[in-house]
């Protein structure tokens, strides 16, 4: 029998109170402030909005972008350039474009929802063959920065784009009737459609010349490839072609020669053919500072660049035949002659490449390849993204304190930063009539200009792109204009009296190029393929070059090698959160530039680092000095293992402090020595007063021989002895007999045999630490950012972090053998203190680790309300709003994956970074919760794009193809490191992947049984 109780909430509800009924009638408490959303208080001042209607006029957003989408420029932004013919609310659009911003390039798609890009993702279509790095994934929030300059300024003052149109008019009249110099100065272009442009604008105006102007300089490069071949361009290698490389200070997996290598270099490294002989590439580095090339390589010189261009003269004496003296270092030269016999044997399947400043070397390097005829050195497509004259940039600045330069037009370039002798710039600009900057910032150069000209982010403009000879690629806009900018390109058409705009010019100009396809084909692709033929050499006399580089002498205490980092590039988005908060993949260290020293170096002059209670990591500081006088001051210090004796490293890019956020003006300005745009300058190096704090996530920490984390051997072993030894299976005892860990277990499995069992495969072969999946991971998953502060006290909120481990003795093998010959507890100790400190040259191993997803989930079973749980799928869940912070699961977790909100990071005063700012939550994807203070998170195996796929192919009517699952980070891996799938589809490449001799799982004697599967390490040695 049912009761007829009646049942109350509160005492005012018996009693029939008038708020009760008004509350019960009144879902919304209090009155939906739908005007601060809609941004017309005007027409709602008066209505009464329903949760009905106020879920169509927010477009069915989440309540984060729905917070984001504020009035003012983000309103602006919400028309889509091109309709769609049906626009789906919760379902994203892509769009194809190419991106080169003067140093970085990629053929991207962009990810948007309901008008907003919101994630970069790699183009993979036929002809694309250039990915994002971490920097380029990172631009998506570089779009919604608040700190962009908005509308133009003219005298300093707020002006409009007719006044900037009829100053410039006003002032290339007044520049021609007095016969001053009209100077365009740019970074480099790879623009057919607007150097076609430039060349009209001089054409119409003779006393005008265009300076290409490259901020990190390919000159001397790009000089000796002129001699040779003609043309002013860089080679494009293709790594998969070579079965011996051998680079000579080229970080080609890095920023050399603007990266975008690592795809064909990875191609090689893992161990390809039949079983037991396998074989893969094989690379020597010679280096002074510790790259991402050296840490992949596996025989690694460090040396001074003197040294390596001693040693670039011995490779060529061996290959060529010739006997040019030179003074090679009696200790390099061993395995000098050794890397340049293995060359010579190789012949086309061999390659080598410098990043020595020295056209002579850059010749030597050229007719090296040439004796080889290297597959891989490749002269028809080669790259068209660097082309500045340190000679013709120098001779500018001269004419500009002179006086002779009348008016100066500047686009995509801050020279008052990034020149070395930037007080003579600055001169020079003061002795010009009128000065313009194009600039998505206020920046250093165009805060004292006379015209501050708004440029818009490459993801609201039109381009065309010639990347590498024989391509042709297009820009297209992803959003309508945020705030009043207007294109170079577009200026210039005014300025020439061409009508139309910068659209019309391109499609127009394109049709020439893409002669056999279509306008709306290429714009879809992104990319079309034109094809080139190979240059021919003409007649150079390199035994003169040799002759010139062996005469190389050192000079001064130190040598000081200028570099870019993988995080922050050439500075030109210091103000990107995501950026300054991603730890460099060899030093572990965020938020800083330093000065990297070796450990003998250190002890010499009394530097040091030391990890505190806290975890943080604190270094003395040092002043640099140059040769002539110039000074560095208060410079951080890394004691880096492997820097070469006698010099030490620089990052480029920081110490910016115009235009951004005061949590971003951080590190020193390095520019300042790069004279002469030369990366190697003699130093003397002296230690200063204070400690630095660090923000460093992972320091100074060796493998100290836990194998079952990193697991490494060589191709000889490999080839030679089975699985077993190599990649050894940790084992038990069970009723006093030796078994497998992986076979003993305390917990009753299930069948995951139905439906999809997600696995995520990373070969630690391919994989080179470029960081390109950690920043994914940031766009996709909305994660915060929480300074440096916090980094310091271990609570950064990466989801997907790379470890880097070295080895203490010269090999990972050698370490292996030190631990096992451990022998007594006191030995034990003694010996892992040891192990602590990295060898002077170590072995480098990257590791990335994300949650494990493990089958048998150690978090699980300790969660006291059931925040964290299993699906059937293999994904380790998180229910945010039953998580109440306990913790227990991080203690828990083998791995360390979990991340614990400390603070609300959204919306916070105290965190300011995009995700406290109304414009840059726009970023902000809206398939994913944005967590609030008190809670666990980590890695979901990306559950909304798997969710995604999954209804597509329903949909469709289809089942999901091989490959179509994909997580961020798999994504955006451009190396093939990381590999996500279905291994309930035996078919599959992850099934193949997770069922390979080389795969093992990370700490398997735990018995957690993880849905992440790593293959282990092989090194040609």
């Amino acid at each position: 029998m049912s009761s007829n109780k009646k049942y109350w909430k509160s005492v005012e509800e018996l009693e029939n109170s008038s708020i009760v009924e008004a509350l019960r009638n009144n879902e919304f408490v209090e009155e939906i402030p739908t005007e601060e959303f809609l941004g017309n208080a005007d027409a709602l001042a008066s209505s009464g909005t329903s949760r009905r209607d106020f879920l169509k006029y927010v477009g069915f957003s989440t309540a984060a972008v729905t917070l984001a989408a504020c009035e003012g420029p983000v309103h602006k932004s919400i028309p889509y350039v091109l309709q769609p013919e049906q626009i789906i609310p919760g379902v994203a659009d892509y769009y194809a474009t190419t991106v080169f911003d003067g140093f970085d390039f990629a053929n991207l798609l962009v990810k948007t929802r309901e008008g907003r890009p919101i994630k970069i993702d790699n183009n993979t279509i036929s002809g694309s063959k250039f990915s994002a790095n971490a920097r380029i994934h990172a631009s998506i929030l570089s779009l919604y920065d608040s700190m962009r300059l908005k509308e133009p300024k003219v005298d300093g003052k707020n002006g409009s784009w007719s006044a900037v149109d009829l100053r410039i008019k006003s002032s290339l009249a007044e520049a021609k009737a007095k016969g001053g110099q009209v100077v365009l100065l740019t970074n480099t272009l790879a623009s057919p459609s607007t150097e076609k442009l430039i060349a009209e604008f001089i054409a119409k105006n003779p006393n005008a010349k265009h300076v290409v102007y490259d901020a990190v300089s390919s000159s001397e490069a790009l000089d000796a490839f002129e001699t040779v071949y003609g043309e002013r361009a860089l080679v494009d290698y293709d790594f998969s072609k070579a079965s011996l490389i051998v680079s000579v200070g080229a970080d080609f997996l890095g920023d050399w020669q603007g990266g975008g290598y690592d795809s064909g270099y990875a191609q090689g490294r893992i161990p390809a053919g039949p079983t037991g002989s396998k074989k893969m590439s094989r690379h020597f580095q010679l280096e002074s500072n510790m790259t991402l090339s050296g840490a992949a390589a596996d025989k690694r010189i460090p040396m001074s660049s003197v040294d390596q261009k001693q040693a670039l003269v011995q490779i060529y004496n061996i290959i060529t035949g010739s006997s040019v003296a030179n003074s090679l270092d009696a200790k390099f030269k061993p395995e000098v002659v050794k890397a340049a016999q293995q060359l010579k044997l190789a012949g086309a399947k061999g390659v080598l490449v410098s990043g020595l400043e020295d056209k002579n070397a850059q010749l030597l390097v050229l007719a090296i390849n040439q004796v080889l005829a290297s597959e891989a050195f490749n002269t028809a497509g080669t790259r068209q993204i660097r082309k500045g004259s340190n000679a013709v940039v120098s001779q500018l600045v001269k004419d500009m304190n002179a006086g002779s330069v009348h008016t100066l037009i500047m686009s995509g370039i801050n020279p008052v930063y990034t020149l070395a002798d930037s007080a003579s710039f600055v001169s020079g600009l003061k002795k010009v009539k009128t000065s313009v900057a194009f600039s998505l910032k206020e920046d250093e150069t165009a805060s004292i200009t006379t015209i501050a000209a708004p440029a818009p982010h490459y993801l609201e403009a039109w381009g065309d792109v010639v990347i590498t000879k024989g391509t042709y690629s297009l820009t297209q806009p992803t959003i309508r204009p945020i705030f009043n900018t207007k294109q170079f390109q577009d200026v210039l058409l005014s300025l020439n009296g061409t009508p139309g705009n910068f659209y019309d010019y391109i499609k127009a100009n394109s049709a020439s190029i893409i002669a056999g396809s279509s306008w709306n084909k290429v714009l879809h692709d992104g990319v079309f393929v034109i094809g080139s033929s190979a240059l021919s050499a003409g007649s150079v006399d390199y035994s003169a070059a040799a002759n010139a580089v062996a005469k190389s002498k050192s000079s001064g205490e130190f040598e000081l090698v200028l570099y870019t980092k993988t995080g922050m590039g050439d500075g030109q988005q210091a103000n990107n959160p995501w950026l300054q908060e991603f730890p460099d993949p060899i030093t572990r260290v965020s938020w800083d530039n330093y000065v990297t020293v070796s450990n003998a170096d250190a002890k010499k002059y009394n530097l040091s680092n030391e990890i505190v209670a806290n975890g943080g990591l604190n270094g003395s500081y040092a002043t640099i000095t140059t040769a002539d006088g110039l000074k560095l001051e208060n410079v951080p210090v890394i004691v880096q293992p492997g820097q070469a004796v006698g010099t030490v490293g620089l990052a480029l890019g920081y110490g910016r402090k115009a235009a951004l956020k005061e949590e971003m003006v951080v590190g020193l300005n390095a520019y300042s020595l790069y004279k002469n745009f030369n990366s190697v300058q003699s130093v003397t190096i002296a230690k200063a007063n204070g400690v630095h704090e660090f923000a460093c996530v992972q320091g100074q920490k060796t493998l100290m021989g836990r194998g079952d984390i990193i697991k490494e051997t060589t191709l000889k072993i490999f080839n030679t002895e089975d699985a077993e030894h190599w990649n050894e299976q940790p084992m038990v005892s069970l009723d006093h007999e030796e078994v497998k860990a992986t076979t003993v277990d305390l917990w009753e499995s299930f069948d995951r045999t139905t439906g999809h069992h997600f696995n995520l495969s990373i070969d630690l072969n391919a994989c080179t630490g470029c960081g390109a999946c950690v920043i994914a991971c940031h766009a996709e998953n909305n994660v915060p950012v929480v300074g440096k502060a916090e980094v310091r006290r271990s609570r950064d909120m990466h989801w997907l972090r790379i470890d880097r481990y070295y080895s203490s003795e010269s090999t990972f093998e050698g370490d292996n053998e030190r631990k096992d010959n451990i022998a007594g507890l006191s030995s034990s100790l003694s010996t892992f203190n040891e192990m602590e400190k990295p060898g002077d040259n170590p072995q480098v191993s990257f590791q990335p680790v994300m949650c494990q997803h493990c089958n048998h989930a150690p978090c699980e079973t300790v969660c006291p309300v059931a925040a964290t749980s299993h699906g059937r799928e293999g994904q380790n869940h998180m229910a945010y709003n039953r998580c109440v912070g306990t913790r227990y699961c991080a203690n828990n977790c083998p791995y360390k994956v979990r991340r614990f909100n400390w603070f609300l990071y959204n919306k916070n005063s105290e965190f300011d970074y995009h995700m406290n700012d109304d414009l840059g939550r726009m970023v902000l994807n809206p398939d994913v919760n944005v967590r609030s203070r008190g809670v666990m998170e980590k890695c979901s195996m990306c559950i909304q794009m798997t969710q995604a796929t999954k209804l597509k192919a329903k949909n469709e009517g289809r089942p999901v193809a091989d490959g179509e699952f994909q997580t961020a980070c798999s994504n955006a891996c451009s190396s093939g490191a990381m590999i996500f799938g279905d291994v309930n589809d035996a078919e599959s490449k992850v099934a193949k992947l997770a069922a390979d001799d080389r795969s093992y799982h990370l700490l398997e004697h735990v018995g957690t049984k993880p849905n992440v599967v790593y293959h282990v390490k092989v090194r040609n040695t």
